[in-house]
């Protein structure tokens, strides 16, 4: 088993658990012990990973197909892993698609833009809304959403993406102040730029050549599902470039690592 907490006895639910930072962190909750239900479009993808997962770290693993944009399937899937691993501890919200093209917004597709917002947005919600009763039901679980620098700025050719991280924002706020009483906490992750099919596909990164290591959003997944960042539950954490030691030390106060309107001066009524 890996440095770091030991996970025996989670049961970890993250979607997009075929390819890239979520095939990643399903192998990283898995290797410290979690049961490790992974989720996505694609069944035989989905289930070689998880698989894969399984072979190599020991851990029991379970591979559930379902559009996290569809009610129906995201109820059946909790469900079902409810049903075979127990009830869920971890959440963590990382399907999404991204804009199909570098586009000011009049220039997008429409169907396309809302398919991107309705993956950022109704899948974590559907998610979420399955879920969170059983952790309130237990005494408490962890949700985590995969947030993106986008989630706090506006971006000229990613209107539908940072419209969707931005709403995933507001919903983590929301849980968090709803689920505090019932020891329900809720963390938006930002995990830079990883090396994926995803970001390698967005022209705003050709050329890169420094990448957030995947290792570094494992390890803040980790420490949330541990409860050793409990104290930031409602805010926002950047992989790559905040310390998980600095973290752990840290209490934020106030509005720290909130979306917030600034106000314009000392005579701002909103203020």
């Amino acid at each position: 088993m890996p440095e770091g907490p030991d996970l025996s006895g989670l049961v970890a639910l993250v979607t997009g658990a075929s390819t890239g930072i979520g095939r990643r962190l399903a192998e990283g909750l898995a290797a410290r012990g979690a049961a490790v239900a992974g989720l996505a479009r694609g069944a035989d993808r989905l289930t070689a990973a998880m698989a894969e997962v399984a072979a190599a770290t020991g851990a029991r693993t379970l591979a559930v197909a379902a559009d996290v944009t569809d009610r129906a399937a995201v109820d059946a899937a909790v469900g079902r892993v409810t049903g075979e691993l127990g009830p869920v501890g971890l959440l963590v919200n990382n399907a999404g698609l991204i804009d199909a093209a570098e586009v000011p917004l009049w220039e997008a597709d429409p169907d396309q833009w809302w398919q991107v917002v309705e993956s950022q947005v109704r899948g974590p919600f559907l998610l979420a809304r399955a879920v969170l009763p059983g952790m309130v039901a237990a005494g408490g679980g962890r949700v985590v959403g995969l947030a993106s620098g986008i989630s706090t700025r506006a971006n000229p050719h990613y209107s539908a993406y940072s419209a969707g991280k931005t709403a995933q924002v507001r919903i983590t706020e929301s849980i968090d102040l709803a689920g505090a009483a019932h020891g329900v906490r809720a963390f938006d992750l930002a995990p830079g730029v990883v090396d994926t099919a995803m970001t390698r596909a967005m022209p705003m990164h050709a050329g890169r050549t420094e990448w957030t290591r995947p290792e570094d959003v494992v390890d803040l997944v980790v420490a949330m599902a541990a409860g050793e960042l409990d104290h930031w539950s409602g805010r926002f954490v950047r992989a790559g470039v905040d310390d998980l030691a600095t973290l752990r030390a840290t209490t934020p106060e106030g509005d720290a690592r909130r979306l917030r309107l600034r106000p314009y001066g000392d005579g701002d009524p909103l203020g």
